[in-house]
């Protein structure tokens, strides 16, 4: 019985394998066989070469990850859809197992040479190496990118502004009749579906419209979809930490100037103030984008606002530095009109008769005596005439001084204010227009 022992276990082998279907067997393995045997994947795949292959475009907009205003780029992560039929992989699926579906590798078929015109640099996710193909030869490809595409961004109304930027797909080398463009869906759904999009981010997706026209050139005439994604920003975050707190420091500035033009601590109160616009200036520098081709409103404004400050701060010590001089020069009146008083208790004498040696006559010298006091009164009464005719002149100068900076100063006022006024309606106008779209 030993020696029967080998020839069972290959019956019970055999047995077994003949009930494992081998994959040389199976429906699928002979399909895919006689779809790829003779397939050329460099040939447009028609019957007739006048006939245009159609190739039918969709774009889901997942998500905004990066606005560059800067560099004037728009980062967006994008769901592609291309849909189109290939006449040289149709099948009779009553033949195949009723299978209706198959997924062939896509660098083994002819695809289109679609691309996106505002290209600037292509971040590609995994990439789906398969395609769906049905009995029919309708090709369905799917894939997800991260689009880096040049887009024209406007940052004046920040933080309220709104992007239309603009997705173009065309083929690179086939003309209209031979490679055309179409919409998978209609363009009103297209528009309206925002059901994929990522709303806890940034940036809020408005509409995706879509148009379809012909690009002219020597070539030929080549079919060109736009998708035209518009997009707006939350502002909640910038009207907290910046907006608000730009316009209290407004007001302080504009609190200021009921402050006394002559007191010094106007000046100590406006040097704060004007740190104070700096440090917020550096900050607000961090959070607003940056671009060379338009500046945002608020910064202007705030700029307009600093420059007004700088003015007031400037007359302000300029006023001062005026009064302080003025009051040094008539401290120094009394001390000039009481030089004479030294001299005036000793007799005088001629000096002409002291180098010539003549003494006076007792009647001369007594005469002298009694005139040489009135002189002497008569010179202070005129130096304090003087004097307080030099106040008075001083004092009508420094009035007309504080007259025509009083006057410089309400104007710079009212420009604060009209500035500021502007300033608050201008941004209500765009929270408006903003929350219209």
């Amino acid at each position: 019985m030993a020696p029967l022992w080998p020839f069972i276990m290959v019956a019970a082998s055999g047995i077994l394998a003949m009930d494992i279907p081998h994959p040389r067997n199976s429906a699928l393995y002979h399909l895919t066989k006689q779809l790829l045997q003779k397939y050329h994947k460099e040939v447009r795949p028609v019957h007739d070469w006048t006939e245009a292959t159609t190739v039918y475009l969709d774009v889901f907009v997942h998500a905004v990850l990066d606005v560059d205003a800067q560099n004037q780029k728009l980062k967006t992560s994008v769901w592609y859809h291309e849909v189109w039929d290939d006449e040289f992989l149709s099948w009779n699926s009553s033949m195949f197992d009723d299978i209706r579906e198959i997924s062939l590798p896509l660098s083994a078929i002819w695809a289109p040479d679609i691309i996106i015109n505002e290209f600037v640099d292509i971040e590609r996710l995994p990439d789906l190496p398969y395609v769906y193909v049905n009995s029919s030869g309708t090709i369905r490809n799917s894939k997800s990118i991260h689009v880096v595409s040049a887009c024209s961004l406007e940052t004046y109304a920040f933080p309220f502004d709104i992007q239309n930027c603009s997705l173009t797909f065309n083929s690179i080398l086939h003309t209209v009749e031979e490679v055309d463009l179409a919409f998978l869906r209609s363009r009103e759904d297209i528009k309206h579906d925002s059901k994929a999009f990522l709303n806890d981010s940034e940036w809020e997706l408005l509409s995706v419209s879509s148009t379809y026209n012909l690009l002219q050139s020597s070539a030929g005439a080549f079919a060109q979809i736009q998708f035209h994604v518009v997009i707006r920003r939350r502002p909640l975050i910038y009207v907290v930490s910046l907006l608000v707190p730009s316009i209290f420091l407004m007001l302080v500035d504009l609190g200021s100037f009921y402050l006394p033009p002559t007191c010094r601590v106007r000046i100590v109160f406006k040097t704060s103030v004007l740190v104070g616009y700096t440090v917020f200036r550096v900050n607000m520098s961090d959070e607003m984008p940056r671009s060379t081709t338009s500046t945002p409103l608020i910064g202007v404004f705030f700029t307009v606002c600093m420059a007004f400050l700088a003015l007031s701060l400037s007359k302000s010590i300029l006023l001062v530095r005026f009064l302080h001089d003025e009051r040094c020069s008539q401290q120094q009146w009394p001390v000039l009109c009481l030089r004479g008083d030294s001299e005036a208790d000793g007799p005088r004498m001629d000096p002409g008769a002291q180098r010539a040696g003549v003494t006076e006559s007792p009647i001369c010298r007594e005469h002298q005596d009694h005139s040489g006091p009135l002189k002497e009164v008569l010179s202070q009464l005129q130096s304090i005439s003087n004097h307080f005719r030099a106040q008075d002149q001083a004092a009508q100068q420094e009035v007309v001084w504080l007259a025509l900076l009083e006057r410089f100063d309400q104007l710079l006022f009212y420009s604060y204010l009209v500035v500021l006024a502007l300033y608050t309606i201008t941004l209500c106008s765009f929270w408006v227009l903003w929350s219209g779209w």
